[in-house]
């Protein structure tokens, strides 16, 4: 008898290390490739400083027209090697150009050692852009929806956030000339194949509007996606009849779609094949 249960117990224990290397697969996510929305990303300029606004204008033109832009954008979206952005303290009595962040938004700024050091397009271009100026660079991290009232109230110089131009916030900040096309996707989980017939955002549009209030969908507060699921007439979008999760960045809505409390996620293009990306590795 001693031996049979010895055996079943061996048993139970093979299984659960079977299961364990991959019986049973954890969830992951994939994005819905086809754009929502069409959108431009630029710098939010302080409105008290119209010469940096000017000289931050004809940098932009510069670093496209001479290849450095594409250079930046190959380290983050093709094969080249990111590089990483140390912030000095912020100090008065220097001379410093101070960046308002939010570095939760891979490919755009993010950090990945406490925020010791910073990563990103945004991020490499405010390094260069310092350089240019002359000045010594500052990185101010906070929330999303902080940057622009930062640069407002003269806390920041510039908000350098992957921020879409619109009208709401041109009320708070001078915005440069675009230097980034974006969009918004959708992310559901990989089994999900309610979008597979999908070829534009109209029939995106068509399956989300005929969704109720059970349907939870999640964003990053206070950016584009955000105001595309609620509906906002500044922005142009008339929203849909879900319930929309607000979260502080997009990994952790990503993450929440994966543990079932969301049923998708609308973030912007770059960001959700970033994070997907992340995410499904540690599936």
């Amino acid at each position: 008898m001693k031996k049979i249960m010895a055996l079943a117990l061996a048993l139970v224990m093979v299984l659960g290390t079977l299961t364990a290397c991959g019986g049973s697969s954890a969830p992951t996510a994939k994005v819905i490739e086809i754009n929502l929305t069409e959108e431009q990303y630029a710098f939010g300029v302080d409105k008290n400083q119209p010469e940096l606004l000017e000289k931050t204008n004809e940098f932009i033109k510069k670093i496209k027209e001479d290849g450095t832009f594409d250079a930046i954008c190959n380290k983050y979206f093709g094969d080249g090697t990111p590089e990483a952005v140390t912030s000095a303290p912020l100090d008065a009595s220097k001379d410093q150009l101070v960046v308002a962040t939010n570095a939760a938004f891979a490919p755009f700024e993010y950090t990945k050692d406490s925020g010791k050091t910073f990563l990103g397009v945004d991020m490499e271009i405010a390094a260069l852009l310092a350089k240019e100026l002359g000045k010594e660079l500052v990185i101010m991290d906070m929330e999303f929806e902080s940057v622009c009232t930062a640069v407002q109230m003269g806390q920041c110089d510039i908000a350098m956030a992957g921020l879409t131009i619109n009208e709401e916030r041109k009320d708070l900040v001078n915005f440069t000339e675009s230097y980034y096309n974006a969009s918004q996707q959708l992310i559901v989980l990989s089994d999900n194949t309610e979008f597979d017939a999908c070829k534009t955002a109209a029939d995106v549009e068509k399956i989300l509007n005929a969704k109720d209030s059970s349907c939870k969908i999640g964003v990053q507060k206070g950016t584009t996606g955000n105001w595309y699921v609620i509906g906002d007439e500044d922005w142009g979008f008339a929203g849909f009849p879900v319930t929309c999760v607000e979260y502080s960045n997009g990994s952790l809505a990503v993450q929440n779609l994966l543990n079932g409390n969301v049923d998708y996620v609308v973030i912007d293009s770059a960001p959700a094949a970033k994070i997907v990306e992340s995410i499904n590795e540690v599936q």
